[in-house]
């Protein structure tokens, strides 16, 4: 089988797998959704068709305002940390690398934690646009430190930078948690993960900045491989490794930020979806990037459908589900790395 044809297979394989994990999210809850129910209804909404799907008013309402927005939102959310979480481990050839390295989390924690206690004066947006706000600017910082004074080794630097930045804006989350506890139980609601929805709203906030994330990244796919071999080879080979290293963080950490801010802080899924799509394909990012993509996706709504149904009615923490399934991957990631060393 040709290169070509193999990618093909492989990343129309992934697709099947997205589409079944878009089905049984939008079919899964008490409402009597069926399969060709919700397919016949979307075909139905093409402009020139005209079908009958059986459903209800009431099921169709639910199906396009409650249903599909989630699970779209689940997808863009997934796919958005998977394809950062490849990024960050190609740029910085970590391969425990996550979205979440340079302090993301915590500054976008932060952030909201800040907009929570303030209570309603930032309005509906205050949330994610100070989540938003918040992770953006810990990235920033990190970066300037790291650059600063890495000289050489920026590399390994920014990491550490990252690690400091994070303790800090951990310390001033926990001070504001602490002087305002009547907010705990929202500010943990938040921190824990979650893919409740207003509609079409949240979804059309965060659509370009992943758009522009995942295009950024997905361009620079030949240049990872490059970058692979360490930075004074990729130099010698045309490659400007600070710069290329600069527009991937960058375009990670802006798709990251977005998502992060309507989601709240879902872990490992830029760990797991990376290193599952490795031991499959092999480590070159042209069919890394995407399979993370689009397998990132699957993963996330297939995790809020065991979130939504593993305690029906009550419902989980979709980051309490990534954890359960990513820590003992992770665990397994360690044991194989040191069987192989």
């Amino acid at each position: 089988m040709s290169t070509t044809r193999r990618t093909a297979t492989v990343i129309g394989g992934a697709v099947v797998v997205l589409v079944a994990a878009l089905l049984i999210g939008a079919v899964t809850g008490p409402a009597g959704l069926t399969v060709r129910g919700v397919i016949v209804d979307l075909l139905d909404a093409i402009p020139g068709v005209h079908l009958d799907s059986g459903l209800s008013a009431q099921q169709h309402a639910i199906l396009w305002q409650i249903r599909l927005p989630r699970v779209v939102l689940g997808a863009l959310v997934g796919a958005t940390l998977a394809i950062a979480g490849a990024a960050y481990q190609g740029v910085f050839r970590n391969p425990l690398a996550d979205p979440f390295l340079l302090g993301v989390s915590s500054g976008a924690g932060l952030g909201a934690t800040a907009a929570i206690v303030s209570g309603a004066a930032l309005g509906t947006f205050g949330v994610p646009v100070a989540a938003f706000a918040g992770g953006v600017l810990a990235v920033a910082a990190t970066y300037t430190l790291g650059r600063g004074v890495g000289g050489a080794r920026s590399e390994v630097v920014i990491i550490l930078a990252g690690v400091a930045v994070a303790a800090f804006a951990n310390a001033a989350q926990t001070f504001l948690q602490q002087s305002h506890d009547e907010t705990l139980r929202q500010v943990y609601s938040w921190l824990l993960g979650r893919l409740s929805t207003d509609g079409w709203t949240q979804v059309l906030v965060v659509l370009p900045y992943v758009v522009v994330s995942a295009a950024v990244i997905g361009l620079h796919r030949r240049v990872l491989d490059v970058m692979a071999v360490g930075d004074v080879e990729a130099a010698s080979l045309g490659v400007h490794p600070a710069r290329v290293r600069l527009t991937l963080v960058a375009a990670a950490t802006l798709g990251t930020a977005a998502v992060v801010s309507v989601s709240g802080l879902i872990g490992f899924v830029g760990i797991v979806v990376p290193h599952a799509v490795r031991l499959v394909v092999g480590p070159g990012h042209r069919l890394l990037l995407p399979l993370s993509l689009i397998l990132g996706a699957a993963f996330l709504v297939l995790a809020d459908v065991v979130a939504r149904t593993a305690m029906s009615p009550a419902e989980l923490p979709i980051g309490v589900v990534t954890a359960a399934i990513g820590a003992p991957f992770f665990l397994l990631i360690l044991r194989r790395g040191r069987q192989a060393s």
